[in-house]
C-alpha cells in the first residue's frame, strides 16, 4: 500500500478549482458536500459551471490562473483538460506543500479523489491510487448495493448515546461489547427500518438494565484454511472483524491476519518441529484469561481446529472453566491442496475412501498400523510429515506398498508461493532432499495422484515410470 486513505476535515476550509469545463464540475458536485469555501477559476467556464455556481453560491472567478490563487488554500483541484496549464497548477501547488489532484493525470497529482460511497456521516472510500478509476465506481456500485438505504441514521443514532453510554459504563471494553450487541442486534434493525423512537426507547431500557458485572467473554476456535484468503469461510471473517483478541498459529497466513479487526490485539503461538513458542498449557491459559476478562477471542488455526489441530483438548480446557466456546470449521489442508492441484481424494474404481494420518505422534513417531494402510486401496493424506518422509516410505514400502505407487507433496499448498513435487513412492526422501522442501507440506500418496488436472501435471508426471504416467 503506497497511499493511506485519510479523511480531510474541509469545513469552512479554502479549496481552489481550477477549470471550467464537464470535468471540473463533477468535482465541484462532490466538494459542495464539504461545507469547504470554494473557488473557482475559469478563463472561460461553460454554461453548466456557471449555473451551478449560481444555484450553490459558488464564488466564480473569470479569468486565467494565478500562483497567487493558492493563498490561504488547503487543497487544489486542476481539471482545465489543458496539459500545459494543468503542469503549471500543480507545479505551483507542490512548491507551496498543498495537497493537488488532477484528474487522470496522476503525475501531477499528489493525492487522488476516491469512489465515494456517502451515506453521511458514514462515508467509504474506494481508491486504486489512479490505476484504474473505472474499476473503482465498478466496486462502489456493488457496495452501494449491500449497504442499508438508513445506515447513515444508524451512525447518528449511536452518536446521541455515546455520552450516556461512557459515563455509565467506565470500562471500554464494556462499552465495546454493548455497542457490538447494539449494533448486531435488533435496535440496530429498529433504526434501519425507520422506526428510530421504539428503537430509542429500546436503547434506553437496555443502558438502564445493564449488569453491574460483565459476563464471561467467548472463545471461538476457528479454521481459517490452508493459506488461500478466498478459502475463508464467511463465518470466521465475520467473528474476525468483531474479535478483540486474535490468538493465532504459524500456518496462519500474513493475508488472513490482515482480514481481522484492525485493532484487535494479536497473541502469537506458533509451533514448528522442534520448537514452541507458547506451551498447549500455556495457550490454553492465555485463552482462559483474555475471556475472563469479557473479551471476545478468536483462536486462529491453519486448517480445521479438528484436524490434526488440537482443536478439541482446547475447547475441553475451556469447557473445564466454564468459558463459552464455539467451533468454526475450516478447509482442511488435504482438500484445499488437493483441490489446487486438481487430485480427487476419492475416485470411483480407483479409491473407494481417504485416511488422514499425522507424521508426528504425541511423543514423536505416530502410532499407525502400517500393515493395514499399506494394503488399503484408499488414498493416503499426511500431515506434518515432512521430517519423518524416509521413514514413511520404509515402513509403507516393508509392509507391502509398492514402491512405484505415486505421490505428491505440496509446500505451502493454496498460497502464491506454493512448490509441487511428484514422483514415486521409492524416490520420496530423495525428491524432497533434491527439491529442499522446507515449508508447511502435505503428501498425498495412492493411484489418485495420476488424475492429477493441474496445468503443471504434464510436465511433471511426463518424466515418472509410464507405469503412472497420465
Amino acid at each position: 500500500m503506497d497511499e493511506l486513505p485519510i479523511a480531510f476535515q474541509l469545513k469552512g476550509q479554502g479549496v481552489l478549482v481550477v477549470g471550467g469545463g464537464t470535468t471540473a464540475l463533477r468535482k465541484l458536485r462532490l466538494l459542495v458536500k464539504t461545507s469547504a469555501e470554494i473557488t473557482v477559476i475559469a478563463s472561460t467556464p461553460n454554461s453548466d459551471l456557471i449555473s451551478y455556481a449560481v444555484e450553490t453560491g459558488l464564488r466564480l472567478i473569470k479569468r486565467e490562473f494565478s500562483a497567487s490563487d493558492l493563498s490561504n488554500k488547503v487543497m487544489v483541484i486542476s481539471a482545465t483538460d489543458e496539459p500545459s496549464l494543468d503542469n503549471a497548477v500543480s507545479e505551483a501547488a507542490k512548491e507551496r506543500n498543498i495537497p493537488i489532484n488532477v484528474p487522470d493525470r496522476p503525475d501531477l497529482c499528489t493525492f487522488h479523489i476516491p469512489s465515494i460511497v456517502d451515506r453521511d456521516p458514514i462515508v467509504i472510500a474506494i481508491s486504486t491510487s489512479g490505476n484504474a478509476p473505472v474499476l473503482a465506481r465498478h466496486i462502489r456500485e456493488r457496495i452501494e448495493k449491500l449497504l442499508p438505504k438508513n445506515i447513515g441514521k444508524l451512525a447518528k443514532f449511536a452518536r446521541e448515546f455515546r455520552s450516556a453510554v461512557k459515563s455509565i459504563i467506565p470500562s471500554a471494553q464494556d462499552r465495546l461489547n454493548l455497542w457490538e450487541s447494539v449494533l448486531a442486534g435488533p435496535i440496530s434493525q429498529k433504526v434501519l427500518a425507520g422506526k428510530i423512537t421504539m428503537a430509542r426507547e429500546d436503547m434506553v431500557k437496555l443502558v438502564n438494565q445493564l449488569p453491574e458485572k460483565a459476563d464471561h467473554g467467548i472463545v471461538h476456535i476457528v479454521g481459517a484454511g490452508p493459506g488461500d484468503p478466498d478459502l475463508l469461510t464467511l463465518r470466521a471473517f465475520r467473528l474476525m472483524q468483531t474479535a478483540d483478541v486474535i490468538v493465532y498459529d504459524r500456518l496462519v497466513s500474513t493475508e488472513i491476519l490482515d482480514l481481522a479487526r484492525r485493532d484487535a490485539d494479536r497473541i502469537f503461538v506458533g509451533k514448528s518441529k522442534g520448537y514452541h513458542h507458547k506451551t498447549q498449557e500455556e495457550i490454553n491459559q492465555i485463552l482462559a484469561t483474555e475471556a475472563r476478562a469479557g473479551k471476545r477471542v478468536i483462536r486462529l488455526k491453519g486448517g480445521d481446529p479438528f484436524l490434526f489441530g488440537r482443536g478439541g483438548e482446547e475447547m475441553k480446557h475451556l469447557h473445564l472453566c466454564d468459558i463459552p466456546v464455539e467451533i468454526v470449521p475450516g478447509i482442511t489442508a488435504a482438500t484445499g491442496c488437493a483441490a489446487s492441484l486438481g487430485i480427487p481424494l476419492t475416485h470411483r474404481g480407483i479409491a473407494a475412501g481417504v485416511t488422514f494420518i499425522t507424521g508426528h505422534g504425541f511423543n514423536g513417531a505416530p502410532n499407525i498400523d502400517w500393515t493395514s494402510l499399506s494394503r488399503s486401496a484408499n488414498t493416503i493424506v499426511i500431515y506434518m510429515g515432512l521430517s519423518r518422509a524416509r521413514a514413511i516410505a520404509d515402513n509403507l514400502i516393508t509392509n507391502g506398498m509398492r514402491s512405484n505407487t505415486p505421490f505428491a507433496v505440496i509446500e505451502n499448498g493454496t498460497r502464491t508461493d506454493e512448490r509441487t513435487i511428484v514422483g514415486v513412492l521409492g524416490e520420496l526422501p530423495q525428491l524432497i532432499s533434491e527439491h529442499d522442501l522446507s515449508g508447511p507440506s502435505l503428501l498425498i500418496i495412492g493411484k489418485t495422484v495420476n488424475e492429477m488436472a493441474s496445468s503443471i501435471s504434464h510436465d511433471l508426471l511426463s518424466d515418472l515410470p509410464q507405469a503412472i504416467a497420465v
